[in-house]
């Protein structure tokens, strides 16, 4: 049965999921969520998840929301991505939930407020504030990947996949790769495996769509 991943191009929570669901050569298909017309926020959206959240995934019954969740049942679908011991298996979960705390959260709200949000909404001090904090997440990866290729092990894994999230994406938000050089070649290195897409191209939706 082919898997539904309810997403959206610019959300980078959605592309940790897509983008391991894509690399495992699962059956998969996007469905566009409206997010910025206020489809999350419709009594329709939240039957589905009430948390309102993006991604969702639906598979034959089983409603799963929350990128971790859903990376974790990638592994258990296909036995890639999730370590090869229980140490590197913990140590996954741990970077999994590091991310969520330390690194996307931050990055997310950051690029949401400086690109999304209207410009006379936009407080540059919660700005400056959300930009310190995403440059002490940026350190730790920087230092950790120094003289590793993967986050965990010595293949990649969704550790890997949580933390590249939002990194990938265009719009300014304080992250300069040239700056941080060991996470730039950890990005070549995901960008470089079979089947890798950008998350424009891999999700529908695009800050394009809303030009006009």
């Amino acid at each position: 049965m082919t898997i539904s991943l309810y997403c959206f191009g610019e959300s980078g929570n959605a592309y940790k999921a897509a983008l391991p669901m894509e690399l495992s050569g699962l059956d998969w298909r996007a469905v566009y969520v409206d997010f910025f017309n206020g489809e999350t926020r419709t009594a329709e959206y939240r039957n589905l998840n009430p948390m309102g959240e993006v991604p969702v995934m639906v598979e034959d019954g089983l409603i799963l929301s929350q990128s971790g969740a859903i990376q974790h049942h990638i592994v258990e679908r296909t036995g890639r991505f999730g370590g090869r011991t229980d140490d590197e298996r913990r140590e996954i979960l741990r970077w999994v939930l590091w991310d969520n705390h330390k690194n996307s959260s931050y990055s997310g709200t950051t690029r949401f407020l400086m690109n999304f949000l209207a410009e006379e909404k936009r407080s540059q001090e919660v700005i400056n504030w959300l930009q310190g904090r995403t440059r002490g997440a940026w350190q730790t990866l920087e230092t950790f990947l120094a003289d590793r290729d993967w986050l965990v092990g010595s293949e990649v894994s969704i550790a890997d996949f949580a933390c590249c999230g939002y990194l990938y994406y265009p719009e300014p938000f304080g992250f300069e790769r040239v700056e941080w050089p060991a996470i730039d070649r950890w990005l070549d290195r995901i960008a470089a495996l079979d089947g890798w897409r950008h998350p424009y191209d891999l999700m529908p939706g695009n800050p394009s769509d809303r030009e006009n």
